[in-house]
Formats: C-alpha cells, structure tokens, sequence
C-alpha cells in the first residue's frame, strides 16, 4: 500500500492525462467540497464541460475557487488534466500567494488504459492524437517537477493507484490541541539571573545540574512559551540556552525563534555574518563550552519552528507578531515576517528601521503575542501585545499569563547592554502614541464582514446607506469614541389593547411574557426624560489606564445616539464628579473591584435635552391651538345662538379644544427650568460594565440592579441621583397583575410617562431563530402621554379605531436586533477587546437607527 503523506491545508494537484482517472481518485479520496475540477467549471460556464472555447473561462473560475478556498485555509484538490509544467505554473503561484504547501499527484498509468476508459465515455469524443500527446507532454514535464513541487508522488500503473491510502499531517506551526494555560515569556537576551527570577515569579520549581547550573523548570499546571530571543548581548547565553533547552525537552515549555537565534545559528555554521548587536558577546561565551553543547544548541535553534497557533487558533505567538493572513502558513516570507517583522523602507534617527504598523491594522480574533522591538512597558494593541520590555538594556523581563491576561515582570539586575535607541525614548513615543488611530473603526469593519457577529443573535446584518449616515453622526457629533463604548437599543411597545379608550395597557405585557415562559416580570416606573449613558472613573488615572484618556476628563454623559449631553466641558466634569460621590459613599468602587463603571439612565427633564423640539414642535401645536380652537367656540356659540344648526360641529370643536388643553398639560408635565445642573436628576436604572465584567450577559437580575440604584439615590448628597420606582409582578397571580396595573394607572394618571415591563426569568434572547426571542423589555405608555405621541384629538373613538391597526413587527425587530448589538459591545468592553471591535458593535446601533420604522412606535 503506497501512503501519501498530504497537508491538512493546502493545495494538491492531480496530474495525468484524460482517462488516468483523476475523477475517480478524487472522488474517492477526498471530499466533493474539496475537489475543484476544470470540466465541471466548463460546465459551470458554458453549460457543456466539453466545450473547450470555454476553457479560458473555466480556468479563471477555477483560479479564483483555488484562491478563494486557500484564503480561508482549506484544503483544495485541482481535478485537471495539469500536465505541462505552464498550465501548473498558475496554481502553484497562487499556492505561494497564500504561503500553503502545495503536493502533486501524478497518476502515470498506460496510454492504452486511458484510451480504452475514454472510449467507455460516449459524452466525450477525443481525437486519437490528444491522449499521445498529453503523454508525451507529461513525461517532457515530469523531468523538472522536483523543483516544483516540494513533495510529489507518481503513481505508475492501476494496482498501485488502488492501494493508496492518505494520511493528512499537520503544519509544524498547528499546535491548537495545546490549550495552556502559558506563560508568555519576552526576549531573554542572555539575562539567565532574570529569567530565573521571572520562573520563580511564575511558580516555576527550577531543576539543577550537578554544578548548580538550572537545566529545566517545572510548573505544575502550566507551560512557559518562549517568544525567542533568547541569546546575544546578555552575561550568559549559555545559561540561558540550557535552562529553555530542559524546559522544551521535558516539556515544560515551547520556544519559536528570534532573529538573534537565526543570526547565531547561521555565525556557528560558518557562515559569513556581521558580527554586531551583541553576536560577539554570544560566541565568545559559547566558545567556553564543550562542543557537545554546541552542537546540541545548534540542533535546538535549527529545530525552531517560525511560529505557534495555540489553543484553538485562540492565541498565535511569534517573534515579531505576525499578520493574521499569515497565522498557521508556512513560507519564507511568513517566517521572516514572525523573526523580522516589516519596516516601511526608512530609518529612523537612531539609524533603526522604521517598522510597519501591522498592530495597528490587525482585526483578527486571534490574541497575538510578541517581543522583538522592546518598550517600556506592554500595551495593548487591537487584541496584540509586544512583552518585549528590554530587560537587557536595564527594563524588566515580563510574561503574560495566559488566558488571564496578567502582566508578571521582574527587573533587570543592571544595564547590560546600551541600547542603541534608549528606553527613554521609546517611553516617550509610546506616551505620545497613546492617541494614535491603532483603535479607529473602519466602515468595512461592520460592512465588508456582512455585518456584526452577537453572541445573541449571530450574525446582525447593517445595509450600507444606513452606514453611511451613521459614519457621519459618529464622526461628526458623538463624544470622544473612547467614552463611547455602549448605545441603548429601541424598546418596542407593547402590543395594541383591546380595552376601550386604551391604545396600550399592561394587561398585554403581561400576557406577552407569559406566553413565552416567563413566570415574574418587574415593572420600572418610566421617566420622561432622555436615555443617558453615563461612563465614570474613579479619578483620571483609571481614565488614562482603562480608556486611554490623559486630557483630563473622568467620563462623559451621552445621549442614546452618542451625543453629549452638556456643551460645557466643566458641567460634564461636575455632573460626573457628583455620580462619583454617589458610587464612593455607596462603597461600589470596592464591592464591585473596579475603577470604572457604566450606568444605563434617564436624564431628566425632557426639556433638557429637548428644549428646541418642545418649542418648535409640541410648544407651536399647543399654541395654534389655544389661539384658533376658542375663538372657532365662540364663533360657533355665536351662531348656535342665532338659531343656527351647528351642535355637531361644535361639539367637535369643543373636544378638539379640550383635548389641546390635554395635550398642553401633558407636556408641560415633562419640563421644568434648569441652570447648570440646578434642576437636572438622573435617574439609573441598571449597571451595564464595569472592569471585566458585563452585568447585561444572560438573564438580567433587574432586582440587584434597582437596588444599586436605590443605593446610589441614598448615597448622593447633591440630590442629582433619583431612585427608579418598581413592582414585581407574578405572572401565576391575578391579584399581583391587578395591583401592577392598578399602580400604572395612579402613575400615568399622575402625569407620568407609564413603565416598562422586563422579564425576570427569561433569557432575552435564545438563539438565531428570533421567532423565540424574548423582547428585553416592553414599553407601557399612559393614555395621556400618547398624546403627545398621536396627537391631541387621538383618543376620539374613530382615531384609536385606526391607530390600533398599528404594525408592530419593524419596531420588535429593531429592539431584538440593537440589543443583541449593545450585549455584544459591552461583552466585548468587558473582555478587553481593542476599540475598534467595541465600536463595531455600537457604530451597528447607530446605522440600524436608520432604518424606517414608525417613530411613534
């Protein structure tokens, strides 16, 4: 049996002539998703796989497929006939395009065997001189086909083809069986007394030899990863070759190479090298030992795969980072990318290359996690982190603790070695760098992916035109992006009452819930005011260490589209300054471990936000109508007094004129004078974030979140913090839906705006099926509130006939959707995502507000 050994990803090419059965192999070895043949994209194309006029066509579809197939890091079998070195000169390029191994499979059998099969196939007449010649055309070309193709098999004749069997390897980089947990070590540089310090550090138990020097180290429950690096300029490379030699034989460890190890491999071959940047220092230590160990060091820095995808694809570790198209692949290119990295072609005035900003561009999901340029201390850089610190030129040697994301360092015992370009300085670049666009959102970041993926919902889909308007509203008039880290959602009403004189009432909220599996619901007392997203930290350090924020401001209040609040900077501040209070006496900041936290509210009064909208549209309608409707009453009490027939029309004016008196009232229930913040409550409802963790994930305790906010109310000596009143409604117990209601009518009969209904013990959302989805909350507005809403004469019978034939569906959507958004950008915030995934989420928000759907609903 002849086993072929083929990559788990990559392309392999099949190779012989017509009837060597190559179709046959195929579909036998491999799964149809795999195989691209070139008849079936003649097929494809011309609706005859036998119509070679198509053939150039059916190549580029067949090119693109190829291309297309190995982006995504599939396998990818080409069913053609391939057999001059030309016509496989395209695939093997775009092989090399997208750094894959590709494999050829001759299949040589007998000119007489291919004539024969082709003559079983009556579709398909060749001239009796095609077969020769693509015989004679397959040997010409299998004279050079070593060079082009690493690895190649020729199967000779039909026993041999029958007995093989495929055995699929691994790419050397494919370590995703390996799932930690990993300490992630940066560049050692010959600093053995650090390193050993930092294993300690990390609760590694060191092993050593006979004269005392560390030959391994062990951890009970977790492995060391070594970021490479690891010799040249420090005090013993030796020292450090045995210990991370110990550490990978016995398994304790993983190692990729650095550019040092490459340069020192290549020196102690002979070759010729610029003996520099700390090259001599390694080769007169290792000159002082034993040539075994050289040998044996030589053997290890040889052996040194480029790169790592670890745990799942979850995390990639290499030397100098590495792009995400690059994760898993195998090339000269990919390799010098992982021990270089890239540099735009210019020095800078230290005379070092300027490296390109890969980081800044990356949106892979995988974490990456590399050494190479060292700095000062580690940032985070769209969900990639150098831990390169220079412990040899006098910084500290640091691992990241992986998964949890923790920074462990150790300082370096002296300077070691003058850094060409001083630590000093790359401090001060990265303190400058702090606002550099490393976080900026792109359109295609939310469109060119089809949309945002929730964990909620899948995959939320955003229509271009919506994305523009929102690109412009975000970049034109939202607050600083980096407070901007969540947008509320819509909230649909609930559905159309049946009851006379009512367009909403809770009867249907409650009925709602309950027929989705719901057995308690909590009904919040609805302020009319407008949604407010509060961000605070406890003082501006926790604003410059969570949110990159150095200006000097410690949050921001925006509005549900992400606008501020307050045109004043300062009022902003000491609104934030009173929440800060609130939280510091209510004891939050400790019991909730965290320096920062996001609020869900309501800013009150309405007019505070909305003075231009009451005095041009609800103030002017008021207005009109005080003016016009008394003086038609009077003309029409005129005329009924002169014998006139007009009861009926009177007795409509009548209505008409009491009904704006309602409508007045009603709003004006909403504003009252406000100076500075003399007159402004806020009113929060529920915690969204705070430092990692989001409180809106699963089903929400909405009874822990009032209670905060009563807390917060109690806290707040300025009397800006106003609690949220509320009931809790068992959907099994009449007498508790009736007292619910009871307390909406006193509510809305009061003046207030009505409640909103959430459940208590059902998930808002379920799965991708949103025919199952639970809305996370519904809005139950009062009869007189809708009146600014519909319009003042909207409760006469024949109008609420004709509202109550309102379409719900848009508006349920909508909410489900922009939740599931909002969920998904504070997880995210939450998780530490970089910026720009946060902003993917809430930039999603604001596009869906585009979308036509009734504003009264």
């Amino acid at each position: 049996m002849t086993e072929l050994r083929l990559p788990e990803m990559g392309l392999v090419l099949l190779i012989g002539v017509s009837g060597s059965g190559k179709s046959h192999f195929a579909a036998r070895h491999f799964k149809p998703s795999q195989v691209v043949s070139s008849d079936r994209c003649r097929l494809v194309v011309s609706d005859d796989e036998n119509d070679q006029s198509a053939t150039g066509d059916a190549f580029d579809l067949l090119h693109h497929i190829v291309a297309t197939r190995l982006r995504r890091g599939l396998l990818t079998v080409v069913d053609a006939t391939n057999v001059q070195p030309k016509s496989r000169e395209a695939l093997l390029r775009i092989a090399r395009d997208h750094d894959v191994l590709c494999v050829g499979i001759v299949l040589d059998v007998p000119e007489a065997l291919a004539k024969a099969r082709n003559a079983l196939r009556p579709e398909r007449q060749l001239p009796d001189h095609v077969i020769p010649r693509q015989r004679r055309e397959l040997r010409r070309g299998m004279r050079g086909i070593g060079r082009e193709f690493k690895r190649h098999y020729v199967l000779g004749d039909e026993a041999e083809i029958d007995a093989v069997s495929i055995v699929y390897e691994k790419s050397w980089t494919d370590k995703r069986e390996l799932t930690g947990p990993f300490d992630l070590i940066g560049d050692v540089h010959g600093c053995r007394a650090e390193l050993e310090a930092l294993l300690a550090e990390l609760g590694y138990e060191l092993r050593r030899d006979e004269q005392g020097r560390p030959v391994g180290a062990h951890h009970p429950s977790r492995q060391a990863v070594f970021l490479g690096d690891l010799v040249d300029r420090g005090p013993d490379t030796p020292g450090v070759l045995r210990l991370a030699m110990g550490m990978v034989r016995d398994g304790d460890a993983l190692c990729i190479p650095g550019n040092h190890e490459n340069k020192l491999l290549r020196a102690l071959r002979g070759r010729k090298v610029t003996v520099s940047h700390g090259l001599a220092e390694s080769l007169e230590q290792l000159e002082a030992e034993t040539e075994e160990f050289r040998r044996e060091a030589v053997r290890f820095m040889d052996g040194l795969i480029s790169h790592y995808v670890l745990d799942g694809g979850r995390l990639v570790v290499a030397h100098a980072g590495l792009k995400e198209e690059y994760h898993g692949r195998a090339s000269g290119r990919v390799r010098s990318f992982a021990l270089y990295g890239e540099t735009t072609g210019e020095t800078d005035e230290y005379g070092l290359p300027v490296r390109y900003p890969w980081a800044g561009e990356y949106r892979g999901k995988a974490m990456v996690v590399y050494g190479h340029t060292p700095v000062p201390g580690p940032e985070w850089t769209n969900n990639t982190l150098c831990v390169d610190t220079g412990v040899v030129f006098g910084g500290r040697l640091t691992a990241l603790r992986y998964p949890e994301k923790e920074l462990v360092s150790v300082p370096a015992e002296r300077v070691w070695y003058e850094p060409v370009k001083p630590l000093l300085a790359a401090e001060q670049e990265s303190q400058e760098g702090a606002h550099r666009e490393i976080d900026t959102l792109r359109v295609t970041d939310v469109l060119g992916s089809g949309g945002v993926e929730t964990a909620l919902m899948g995959r939320v889909a955003v229509r271009e035109e919506n994305a523009m308007a929102a690109l412009e509203v975000m970049s034109r008039f939202a607050v600083d992006p980096r407070w901007l880290v969540y947008l509320p959602p819509t909230m649909a009403p609930v559905a159309t009452s049946g009851l006379e004189h009512y367009l909403e009432h809770p009867a249907e909220a409650f009925s709602a819930y309950r027929a989705q599996g719901a057995r308690h619901v909590v009904c919040e007392e609805k302020h009319m005011g407008s949604r407010a997203v509060v961000v605070v930290c406890r003082d501006e350090e926790a604003a410059r260490a969570r949110f990159g924020v150095d200006d000097g401001s410690t949050g921001a209040v925006h509005t549900r589209t992400g606008r501020a609040f307050f045109s004043s900077g300062d009022i902003t501040e000491e609104f934030l300054a009173r929440v800060r209070t609130a939280v510091t006496k209510a004891g939050l900041w400790a019991e909730l471990d965290t320096s920062w936290l996001v609020l869900d509210c309501e800013l009150l009064p309405w007019s505070a936000k909305a003075e231009e909208l009451l005095r041009v549209q609800y103030a002017a309608t008021g207005a009109a109508a005080r003016t016009a409707l008394p003086a038609a009453v009077s003309l029409l009490e005129r005329a009924k007094a002169r014998g006139l027939e007009v009861d009926p029309l009177l007795e409509r004016v009548t209505g008409r004129e009491r009904n704006a008196a309602l409508f007045s009232d009603a709003y004006a229930r909403y504003c009252w004078p406000t100076d500075g913040l003399d007159g402004v409550r806020l009113a929060p409802f529920q915690l969204l974030a705070t430092e990692g963790r989001s409180h809106v994930d699963g089903i929400a305790d909405h009874r822990a979140h009032l209670e905060l906010a009563d807390r917060l109310a109690a806290a707040d000596p300025s009397g800006l913090v106003r609690p949220t009143a509320a009931r809790f409604v068992d959907l099994a117990d009449p007498a508790s839906e009736a007292a619910a209601t009871e307390w909406w009518l006193s509510l809305t009969e009061a003046g207030g705006e009505g409640m909103v209904v959430k459940p208590l013990d059902a998930a808002p959302a379920t799965g991708p099926d949103r025919r199952d989805l639970v809305q996370p909350g519904l809005k139950v507005r009062g009869r007189e509130y809708l009146r600014i809403i519909y319009g003042p004469d909207y409760t006469d019978p024949h109008q609420l006939v004709r509202l109550r034939d309102r379409f719900l569906g848009r508006k349920r959507s909508l909410a489900l959707r922009e939740y599931a958004l909002g969920v998904e950008s504070l997880a995210r915030l939450a998780g530490g995502d970089p910026l720009w995934r946060v902003h993917q989420a809430v930039f999603a928000v604001l596009a869906l507000e585009s979308e036509p759907v009734d504003p009264r609903l």
